[in-house]
């Protein structure tokens, strides 16, 4: 099942939707063969796609003194863990050490509001996909005659982060980012990174301040507490909050 933007939440008004449709549809017809076009994205990112690369940037390089992996829960279709690894070539091109990790069902909310909508949905196959294209991205980038590890773990999290990390005794967490929503899926993964994470790391939360989807909020609140971290609501994107551990 494939999501169209008009299902997915946004605060935009009609003209701004309008417009949207306009780029997709200039995007379609663009007069660029195919080659060039990859070299000039930057046409069709929008003001509210690049805040994202810029703050996940920001984010990379508070994180990247800390040792350990860097962890998606929520992956949809994979574009923040392609652009993790194309910000550790350009951060830290030669730590051909540092992992990234993605957990997802792959078939979108289980609970919450969204429960049965098909909302983030890509399908068990996109998986096989996804992973050809980290690898791909790592070939194509420094060192890459010797590719950094990803790893994608489709299921549920309440189950797939517990079994990581006891499979993992040594594994620590400098980034995590959280994108769930769902307040049983948060509090498994909290719970399972909680005791792999050092002085400076770093946890991006989704939806802590967004009043309509609590889950989040009581997740962390419940399992991390209110002390042992800053935590601090991010000036280019106010909906996102980062908590450094202390």
């Amino acid at each position: 099942m494939t999501n169209t933007e008009s299902n997915l939440e946004h605060t935009a008004a009609a003209d701004q939707l309008a417009a949207r449709e306009e780029l997709l549809k200039l995007g379609r017809d663009v007069p660029i063969g195919q080659v060039d076009l990859a070299f000039n994205l930057g046409l069709f990112v929008r003001s509210g796609l690049l805040v994202k690369f810029l703050l996940l940037a920001e984010l990379y390089q508070r994180a990247m003194k800390v040792p350990g992996i860097m962890l998606e829960a929520g992956v949809w279709y994979g574009q923040t863990l392609v652009l993790l690894e194309n910000l550790r070539a350009i951060y830290e091109p030669f730590h051909k050490q540092r992992k990234f990790l993605g957990l997802d069902t792959f078939t979108g909310y289980s609970e919450d509001k969204y429960a049965g909508s098909g909302l983030y949905t890509t399908g068990l196959e996109y998986k096989g996909y996804l992973e050809k294209l980290l690898k791909v991205h790592s070939r194509a980038n420094v060192y890459g005659h010797q590719p950094c590890p990803h790893e994608l773990i489709a299921g549920d999290v309440c189950d797939t982060a517990p079994r990581y990390f006891a499979e993992h005794p040594a594994e620590t967490v400098a980034l995590a980012i959280l994108d769930l929503g769902p307040f049983a899926a948060t509090k498994a993964v909290l719970q399972s990174i909680k005791p792999r994470l050092l002085t400076g790391s770093l946890i991006l939360l989704d939806e802590f301040t967004l009043a309509d989807t609590p889950g989040e909020a009581m997740a962390w609140l419940e399992v991390m507490g209110t002390s042992g971290y800053k935590l601090e609501r991010l000036a280019l994107y106010p909906s996102k909050s980062v908590a450094e551990i202390l």
